[in-house]
């Protein structure tokens, strides 16, 4: 597959670092099974302005809504019922919402990569 027909270059807000990883974790999988890997994946993964904005809406009232897009339920029920821990953990999530999404998004890679190889 060349750079100009790659997929993972389709991607709205993708950084250097998830590209990599990606280019990195999928090399053995055959046509096939990255076109559906491309499919599952594009439809899990996260983007780093969507969880920001969402951080954001913890300033107003609504805390934990980023950790429950993410999936981390109990996390969101914390935050939401102690005020983002009375803030604190709210302005940690606004600095390191980048890594925060990277993480989810290298684990949903993990995922779609899992049902890709079974796809096969």
């Amino acid at each position: 597959m060349s750079s100009l027909q790659d997929p993972y270059n389709t991607f709205a807000g993708f950084s250097p670092e998830e590209l990599g990883f990606l280019q990195h974790a999928t090399p053995d999988l055959t046509e096939n099974q990255k076109k559906y890997f491309y499919m599952v994946y594009s439809n899990k993964r996260k983007n780093s302005q969507d969880i920001l904005l969402f951080t954001l809406l913890g300033f107003v009232g609504f805390a934990g809504i980023q950790r429950f897009v993410l999936g981390q339920i109990g996390m969101g029920i914390l935050y939401f019922f102690t005020g983002g821990l009375c803030v604190i953990g709210t302005i940690v999530d606004l600095i390191n919402n980048k890594s925060i999404t990277l993480e989810y998004n290298k684990n949903m890679a993990y995922e779609s990569y899992q049902m890709a190889k079974m796809s096969s």
